[in-house]
């Protein structure tokens, strides 16, 4: 079995992210780029299941900046077979359309059986991306899985509703979306980490790809405006006099909070 699974670098949580208020991107420059965790969990599903299957290969696929090539590695540290990498600056705040393109044009080049995707990033926080993967590749897609069983043939899971669970299947090839209450990523070892080196890193652009990303057929977003987020004012403090309840309510009544 074949088993793509797209990985996002993204700016550290624990670190600042800010915005370019020039250009209206995420400064990247503003913190560490990591793998996105809900990605590592991904990359942890395909790597249980080609555990117990010793014929199944597992590809990393991203779209990331060149310098961002030492952290997809650490993708192929934890055990993935290979990786492609898309690197174009004409991808430099790419809308989801574009990205989706280029995504799904690298999935078309090799007949994969299963994608796996992370349910949304922690910059973009878009959450499209897995089903309009599963639209241009005619896939069927399961979004938001909370738990995932592989088989020779098919994918399924659970995935959270209003009130409830369901259980969704789908047979192969299919696109599938995790969230984080998958099991944490195993962690890189030593033997890892060297063979990591030596793995197969492809790196493509958008030509390679036969992606035109000023196709006028496509519909493309734009930034029109953008401005710092205005500083946050004092709230309101109530020092208890012995009637600090009744400050409370009121204030709750005024700003209709009851």
């Amino acid at each position: 079995m074949k088993i793509a699974v797209l990985v996002k670098v993204v700016p550290d949580t624990y670190g600042d992210r800010k915005l370019d208020l020039e250009t209206g991107l995420a400064d990247r420059a503003a913190s560490e780029i990591v793998l996105d965790e809900v990605c590592e969990r991904a990359i942890e599903v395909a790597l249980k299941y080609a555990d117990t299957s010793s014929d199944t290969e597992v590809t990393l696929v991203s779209m990331v900046p060149s310098a961002a090539t030492s952290t997809l590695r650490k993708g192929l540290a934890m055990g993935a077979n290979s990786a492609v990498q898309i690197v174009d600056d004409a991808l430099t705040g790419a809308d989801l359309t574009l990205t989706a393109e280029a995504l799904a044009a690298v999935l078309r080049r090799t007949s994969f059986d299963l994608v796996i995707t992370g349910n949304q990033s922690t910059d973009g926080v878009g959450g499209v991306i897995p089903a309009m993967l599963g639209e241009l590749l005619d896939m069927p897609v399961i979004t938001s899985l909370n738990s995932v069983q592989i088989t020779a043939d098919s994918v399924s899971g659970d995935r959270t509703l209003e009130g409830g669970t369901m259980t969704a299947s789908a047979s192969l090839p299919a696109v599938v979306s995790i969230t984080e209450q998958l099991p944490d990523a195993r962690f890189p070892n030593f033997k890892g980490i060297s063979a990591a080196k030596k793995k197969p890193l492809e790196v493509l652009s958008l030509a390679d790809l036969e992606v035109d990303p000023l196709d006028s057929k496509a519909a493309r977003s734009i930034m029109i405006s953008i401005a710092a987020a205005p500083p946050r004012s004092a709230g309101v403090k109530i020092v208890d006099e012995g009637d600090a309840g009744s400050q409370l309510a009121e204030f709750l009544i005024k700003n209709r909070l009851t």
